[in-house]
């Protein structure tokens, strides 16, 4: 389980496709205690497991294997040596919960239609799929490459949210363009209500 709250942002050094899984490899200073190895780790949103962790000063090398319905379903499968990435490690009984809960289950990749800067802050709008949309709740929550953000607006094909300068600065956001991917994960509480609903 993790908040939605980006730790840090952290650099692809390599990735490498094998035939059954594919092997990322990521740097990134972190605040302690490091990730050991086994630790689940929000990357862009989706929860992976640390498979190898080496600290050298500051700096700590990550290494996780994916599977191919992960690399498929995330915009994981987008990434390049030198690209950003957002981290965040999971929550802890009695952490603070500053965002909202996000699993780390990527239920679908969005697109980037307008991303500019408006005054001090930023306006973001995404297109989401269909099956995505009954999610969106004005002034609800919805994790954005696993930024927890609060939805302004509801638009035809999907939502806009602001994002403030410190979240800018501090995500891999900073490096996002109109037409990129990203990935999404509705509020989970959501998805359960629904389903309850149904069951009756």
């Amino acid at each position: 389980m993790f908040t939605g709250l980006v730790e840090a942002t952290g650099e692809v050094r390599f990735i490498t496709r094998a035939a059954r899984s594919i092997h990322l490899t990521v740097s990134a200073t972190l605040p302690r205690p490091r990730p050991r190895v086994g630790e689940s780790i929000a990357v862009n949103g989706c929860c992976l497991t640390v498979t190898r962790s080496k600290t050298s000063g500051r700096t700590t090398q990550l290494e996780f294997d994916l599977l191919k319905e992960t690399w498929n379903r995330t915009n994981l499968s987008d990434l390049e040596p030198g690209r950003a990435i957002n981290l965040e490690r999971s929550l802890s009984v009695g952490d603070r919960l500053g965002g909202h809960f996000v699993t780390g289950h990527i239920d679908d990749t969005g697109t980037i239609t307008r991303w500019e800067r408006q005054g001090a802050d930023y306006l973001l709008q995404v297109d989401v799929p269909l099956s995505l949309r009954r999610y969106l709740i004005a002034k609800g929550s919805i994790a954005v490459d696993g930024i927890s953000l609060t939805v302004a607006a509801i638009t035809q094909r999907g939502f806009r949210v602001w994002i403030i300068p410190h979240t800018h600065a501090v995500t891999a956001l900073r490096e996002r363009h109109v037409g990129d991917r990203v990935n999404l994960e509705a509020d989970v509480l959501g998805k359960y209500v629904e389903r309850l609903l149904k069951l009756r």
